[in-house]
């Protein structure tokens, strides 16, 4: 039997008062496990989502810290949808989904993890895949390690 356990502990409980942007942090590592980058482009690069809902929630994201679509050039807004629809097409040679969500979550109040960095969610999803675990226990469980999902996207990226 396989036990498998989702922490998201260290996550709710970092220090929010910290000026460090997890993103921008992830910048400045080369790109490998330790920092879940998969690509960079032009103005947004592409990261496997630390504290994922599935396995393969991605996030594309703007270079520049800012938390304002305003403050994003034409060519970064349609880079970051072009990269979304490959972040989609990766996931599909993967993990075969029968959907996705795909959205940006703005500001504290709309939802963000990071609110001070704008990021957008790629979240392949399949009919069915709330459990009661999730619902009932506030807890994720996923069938496979994120290192995993790393290797397997980073091989399906190219």
């Amino acid at each position: 039997m396989d036990y498998l356990f989702s922490n998201r502990r260290d996550y709710f409980n970092r220090d929010k008062s910290l000026p460090n942007c997890a993103f921008c942090d992830a910048l400045a590592m080369p790109d490998d496990y330790n920092n879940l980058i998969i690509h960079r482009g032009e103005e947004n690069f592409v990261i496997l989502n630390k504290y994922p809902y599935t396995s393969g929630h991605m996030m594309v994201v703007p270079m520049n810290h800012t938390c304002h679509m305003e403050e994003l050039s034409t060519d970064a807004l349609t880079e970051m949808m072009l990269l979304a629809r490959r972040v989609m097409a990766a996931l599909e040679i993967v993990y075969h989904p029968q959907g996705f969500n795909v959205g940006l979550n703005i500001g504290a109040a709309g939802g963000a993890g990071i609110a001070e960095h704008l990021h957008m969610h790629v979240v392949p999803r399949w009919q069915r895949d709330t459990n009661f675990i999730t619902v009932l226990g506030q807890a994720r469980v996923l069938p496979e390690s994120l290192e995993d999902s790393y290797n397997q996207i980073k091989k399906a990226w190219k």
